[in-house]
């Protein structure tokens, strides 16, 4: 297995992954990224099969000492679906899955509509960044109002979530996570109280079905307050920096203002996904693609690689409005037992976004240098600066294969 080296925090990198994607996929099914310590996958084939491979899963059968500072963090997290495998992982999936309903999620695409509107009605006439007054509130929004939270604590959701997805980046600090375990302590106590008014003023929400189950006695109350967390972090996390960067790629290939389909919505998550690695233990000691993993060890899936592999996607850096729905599936949502649960709600919010955004700004231009924010294994723009008049000209400066 081939070593590689390449820090995920270098900036050339931040911005532009997918040159060494491709010299890791071209070394075989399996490298070795030495600043990681961990062999990775980059081809689409074999990040497919580990997906699926029930050897390995997110549960770490020799889990660390957790330092103090830590522990509310962790109090939270040890209880979420993204930590879990079977049997826990089952039982808690299934009864989401009955709450997160396809039905359910097929009404809300009038009220998305209605919400992506209104955003856009409040759009200033000048330069603005579309991150905080588009894609930022647009899922936040809604992700409250399926799960039966204030829409109005949205500001408070969006800090607690981004200081807690901090455990998962790239060269972490202590000070974040001090940050990330202060910030699951404040959201547990805040969703405590939206329980407790749950409790005499029930209504049609995710929360109010979780809470029945929960007195039923299939749930528990730490895995019904992680799953709310963990619903409100993903419900918004990964649609927000896939309205960003789908909106630039769109813009830097000249079809933001094409009609917004679902091919199309495939398309922008292929060619630039929100998240790029997802790891995985192994469960017990196997072998495969030629390496042996002892029980234990880690193994780095690199989504953003996959979705750019040549030998399944031709021309991969090129974006092409109609090469989904014969191109194989992209690996954007993951994929095996935890395939993402809000799959068909981020498809329908970004397809509901994007189209209104083409159909009430089909000037939109994007007026400053844009750069993706440092925070790898996440893959988002930093800031957005766009402008509606007619006559702003964009000035960006090229970034990663998107020119």
């Amino acid at each position: 297995m081939r070593a590689f080296d390449q820090s995920p925090t270098d900036p050339a990198f931040v911005q532009d992954p997918y040159p060494f994607y491709d010299r890791l996929r071209v070394a075989g099914d399996l490298a070795f990224w030495s600043d990681y310590g961990m062999p990775v996958a980059a081809g689409h084939a074999t990040v497919a099969a580990l997906l699926r491979d029930k050897r390995f899963g997110r549960e770490d059968p020799f889990p660390p000492d957790r330092p103090d500072h830590q522990r509310a963090f962790w109090s939270v997290e040890d209880h979420s679906l993204l930590q879990l495998e079977p049997p826990a992982h089952t039982r808690l999936r299934a009864q989401v899955l009955r709450a997160f309903t396809s039905a359910r999620i097929a009404r809300l695409e009038p009220e998305i509509a209605a919400l992506a509107d209104a955003l856009i009605d409040a759009f200033p006439s000048g330069p603005f960044d579309l991150l905080d007054a588009f894609a930022r509130p647009l899922p936040v929004r809604v992700i409250a109002r399926l799960l039966g939270v204030p829409e109005d604590d949205g500001p408070d959701l969006l800090r607690w979530s981004n200081d807690m997805v901090r455990m998962y980046m790239a060269a972490r600090t202590v000070e974040a996570e001090r940050g990330a375990a202060a910030a699951a302590a404040e959201f547990a106590d805040y969703l405590e109280r939206v329980i407790a008014a749950k409790r005499t003023a029930p209504a049609d929400d995710l929360l109010t079905r979780l809470l029945e189950v929960e007195a039923d006695g299939v749930l528990t109350r730490p895995e019904t307050v992680a799953t709310c967390i963990l619903l409100l972090n993903a419900g918004h996390e990964a649609t927000v920096h896939t309205l960003g960067n789908a909106t630039l790629a769109l813009h830097r290939t000249g079809l933001l203002g094409r009609p917004i389909d679902a091919p199309l919505v495939e398309e922008v998550m292929r060619i630039d996904p929100p998240l790029h690695m997802f790891t995985r233990y192994a469960t017990e000691d196997v072998e495969v693609f030629g390496h042996r993993f002892a029980r234990g060890d880690q193994v780095g899936l690199l989504l953003g690689a996959a979705n750019r592999d040549p030998a399944v996607y031709p021309d991969p850096a090129t974006l092409r409005p109609d090469r989904f729905p014969d191109a194989p599936a992209h690996l954007g949502f993951g994929g095996g037992i935890h395939f993402c649960l809000g799959a068909a709600l981020a498809r329908m919010e970004i397809r509901v976004g994007l189209d209104a955004l083409v159909r009430r700004c089909p000037d939109l231009t994007i007026s400053t240098r844009t750069s993706y924010a440092d925070v790898y294994h996440f893959h988002g723009l930093d800031t957005l600066h766009v402008d509606r008049s007619r006559d702003a000209r964009a000035t960006l400066a090229p970034v990663g294969d998107l020119t």
